[in-house]
C-alpha cells in the first residue's frame, strides 16, 4: 500500500520544491520532521539552495560630541582673551612683551631681552647717582668706621655722656662732608620691585600659556613656557649672580661692619639654585640678561674716561692715617666674625637695656611690686612680733579723749 502511494506523492514533492526555490530552504520554514531526509536528499541530488539572507545590519551608535574649542575670531588669542595684560605693573609689562613682538615682529626670546635692556635704561640715571654716592663714601670710609666703633664701644658702657658725644661726631662729620651710608640702597630698593614685576609677568605668561611662548626660544630650549631640559640656564645665572655680587661689592656702597654679611651673600646663589632650576626658560632669559647688563655696566664703569664722563669719581680710598690704635689683627673666618658681631650686639643691648631702666627707674617703682632698697627688713617678723590682744579696753572713750 505503502508502494502504491509513492508514486502519487513524488509530482506533489517536485512541485513543493519547486515553490521553495523561490520562497528559501525548507528547513527555514520549519519542515516536518519526517519529510526532512527526504527533501535534503533530493536538494542534494539537483540543484545548489540559495543562500541565506544576510540579517540587515544593526544601526550603529552615533560618536559622542566632541567638545568645541574657543573661537578667536580666527586669530592668535592676546593676552586679553587669556586673562593677562591690564594697568598693573605686571600687566604693563605683559603688554609690552606682546607689543614688542606682534608690531615690531621681535622673536619671543629677543622681546623679553628687548623689554630687560630697556628697564635697566630707564633705570641707569637712579644708578650712576648710586655710583656717585659710592665714590664719595670710599674716600671717607676708614673714619666712618672708627666713628662708628667709638659710639658701639660708648653705647656698651654705661656713660650716656660718651654716648652722645661718639653720635655728635659722626653726624657731624656726615653733615660736613655730605655722606650718607642709606642712600647707596635707593638702588636696590627700586631694582627690586622691577624684578619682581617682570618675574610675576613671566610667570603668568608661562603659566597661561601664551601661544608664541610654546616656540619662541632659542636653542636647546624653544619651549619658554617649561623648564630648561639641560639645566644649562640655571647653573648660568647662579654663576653670573654670584659675579654680579662679587664685582659688585667693589664699586658698591659698603656699610661699616659689613664684612660678614658681604660673605654671606657670597653663598646665596648656591643656596637659591635648588629652588629655582625649575622656573619657566623665560624667567632665566630676563635673568640672564640683566645680569649680562649689570657685567656690562661695572665694567664700563671702570674706564677711567667713561667714569670722567659720567661724573663718577675714581673709588680711591684716602691717605692713609696714622693709626692710634692697637695694630690690626689678621683677618678671622666669617664664623668668628658673625660670633664676634653677636657679642657686639648683645653687649649693646643690655647696655641700652641698663639706660633705659636707670632713666625710667621712678616709673618702674611706682607700676611694679616694692623693691627692696634696704640691708635689712625693718617690720618684725611674724615670730617676734606681739601677739594680738582679744580683750576689749575698759574704757574705750580714753584713747579718744585722752
Amino acid at each position: 500500500m505503502m508502494a502504491a502511494a509513492t508514486p502519487r506523492l513524488r509530482p506533489l514533492l517536485l512541485r513543493s520544491l519547486t515553490i521553495q526555490r523561490f520562497r528559501g530552504p525548507l528547513w527555514s520554514c520549519g519542515a516536518a520532521p519526517g519529510l526532512g531526509p527526504a527533501v535534503r536528499g533530493v536538494a542534494s541530488a539537483g540543484e545548489q539552495p540559495l543562500p541565506l539572507p544576510s540579517p540587515p545590519p544593526s544601526p550603529s551608535p552615533p560618536p559622542p560630541a566632541l567638545p568645541e574649542a574657543p573661537e578667536f575670531s580666527g586669530k592668535i588669542p592676546n593676552l586679553e582673551d587669556l586673562g593677562l595684560g591690564g594697568a598693573t605693573p605686571v600687566g604693563m609689562i605683559q603688554n609690552l612683551l606682546e607689543w614688542l613682538h606682534l608690531e615690531l615682529g621681535l622673536p619671543c626670546w629677543g622681546a623679553i631681552a628687548a623689554g630687560t635692556v630697556g628697564a635697566r635704561l630707564l633705570l641707569l640715571p637712579l644708578v650712576l647717582r648710586g655710583q656717585r654716592e659710592a665714590a664719595r663714601l670710599s674716600r671717607h670710609l676708614p673714619q666712618l668706621q672708627r666713628l662708628s666703633q667709638r659710639l658701639a664701644e660708648a653705647r656698651r658702657g654705661a656713660d650716656a655722656n660718651q654716648v652722645a658725644v661718639a653720635y655728635s661726631e659722626l653726624v657731624s662729620y656726615q653733615r660736613r662732608h655730605d655722606v650718607n651710608p642709606l642712600r647707596g640702597f635707593l638702588v636696590p630698593l627700586v631694582q627690586t620691585p622691577l624684578f619682581v614685576s617682570f618675574f610675576l609677568a613671566l610667570q603668568g605668561m608661562a603659566a597661561a600659556p601664551v601661544p608664541w611662548f610654546l616656540q619662541g626660544g632659542l636653542g636647546w630650549f624653544p619651549n619658554l613656557a617649561a623648564p630648561d631640559p639641560l639645566y644649562i640656564l640655571p647653573v648660568l645665572v647662579t654663576a653670573s649672580t654670584w659675579l654680579v655680587l662679587e664685582l659688585g661689592a667693589e664699586t658698591g656702597v659698603a656699610a661699616p661692619g659689613a664684612g660678614p654679611v658681604r660673605q654671606i651673600l657670597r653663598f646665596l646663589p648656591l643656596v637659591f639654585l635648588p629652588f629655582i632650576i625649575h622656573f619657566p626658560s623665560a624667567v632665566f632669559t630676563y635673568w640672564l640678561t640683566s645680569n649680562g647688563f649689570s657685567l656690562l655696566q661695572t665694567g664700563l664703569l671702570r674706564v677711567p674716561a667713561l667714569r670722567a664722563m659720567v661724573g663718577v669719581a675714581p673709588p680711591l680710598a684716602t691717605p692713609p692715617a696714622t693709626p692710634t690704635g692697637p695694630a690690626p689683627k689678621a683677618k678671622a673666618g666669617i664664623l668668628q666674625q658673625l660670633r664676634k658681631e653677636w657679642r657686639e650686639a648683645q653687649a649693646t643691648h643690655e647696655a641700652e637695656q641698663r639706660r633705659w631702666r636707670l632713666k625710667n627707674h621712678l616709673d618702674l617703682a611706682a607700676k611694679g611690686p616694692l623693691r627692696q632698697t634696704f640691708a635689712k627688713n625693718p617690720l618684725p617678723t611674724p615670730s617676734t612680733a606681739p601677739a594680738p590682744t582679744s580683750e576689749s579696753p575698759k574704757r574705750p572713750w580714753k584713747n579718744t579723749l585722752g
